[in-house]
């Protein structure tokens, strides 16, 4: 009887260290599934920026998911209803002006690169063969459409409202050619350059369509610009340490080096 108890006993106890150890094991996946980091960006260079990173993380013992977006709207929202961990797109302008339209709270962890818009045309070597009555397209978001304008001015082409923040076509005040603007969702600019006199482009669509900014463009925007592309999260998650580690990979001389050597300044680092 007494071998019997025990041998009963020993059976319980196999059967709680058998549970335990389904735990451990369940409770060990569910860690590992914390380390998988899905962040969304535009292909061109966003997305082929953060491949050069997938190393550098999986040394710190976090995967990276990159997932792609062609417009500038999706990967926010995707970010804001927790589909993303985080993404890589947009300048603060643009992130501060969605933010006010959408009544969300996105933030910025860290600059990652410039791209100096450009001017492109199909059509002229320069801006100085518009013509009277031309046609422009411009991105139709607050933040970019402004920003195109401010290189227009910036180039003698028109002049602009003084103290706007974020100019609009309505802000043109000096306009000698009677030139006329057509806004455009940015990811379509490039498919107007037929159909336009010129076409103010971000790079990342730029790039995409085969264009380089340093050979292509017949203006440019200025290096000291202030549309520094970034890193986002959603409000509460700056501190997190995959984040962290997301941003220390960004950050790197790794990534520096690959900016400078692949894209030969048409992008700059900004860190």
């Amino acid at each position: 009887m007494f071998k019997a108890i025990i041998g009963i006993f020993g059976i319980i106890i196999a059967l709680v260290l058998g549970g335990c150890g389904d735990d451990t094991k369940m409770a060990s996946n569910v860690a590992e599934e914390k380390t998988i980091l899905v962040v969304g960006a535009t292909p061109e260079p966003h997305a082929t920026i953060l491949e050069q990173i997938i190393p550098l993380l999986q040394e710190e013992g976090v995967s990276l998911e990159i997932k792609e977006f062609t417009d500038y709207v999706t990967p926010n929202l995707s970010l804001q209803d927790g589909s993303l961990d985080a993404n890589f797109f947009q300048h603060k302008p643009y992130l501060d002006e969605f933010n006010k339209e959408k009544g969300i709270t996105l933030v910025s962890v860290a600059g990652v690169h410039l791209e100096p818009m450009g001017v492109y045309s199909n059509k002229i070597k320069n801006l100085e063969e518009l013509r009277n009555n031309d046609l422009i397209s411009i991105p139709n978001d607050p933040s970019n459409g402004a920003r195109a304008l401010r290189i227009l001015e910036k180039e003698g082409i028109i002049a602009l409202k003084k103290d706007v923040k974020l100019a609009s076509v309505q802000d043109i005040v000096e306009n000698p050619k009677n030139l006329n603007f057509k806004e455009i969702d940015a990811p379509q600019l490039t498919r107007t350059l037929d159909d336009v006199s010129v076409s103010v482009i971000n790079t990342n669509f730029a790039l995409l369509a085969g264009l380089n900014p340093l050979n292509d463009a017949i203006a440019i925007e200025d290096k000291d610009s202030p549309y520094v592309n970034i890193l986002v999260v959603k409000e509460g998650r700056e501190n997190d340490e995959n984040i962290k580690k997301l941003i220390g990979a960004l950050q790197s001389a790794r990534v520096k080096d690959f900016i400078l050597q692949k894209y030969k300044g048409s992008i700059l680092p900004s860190f």
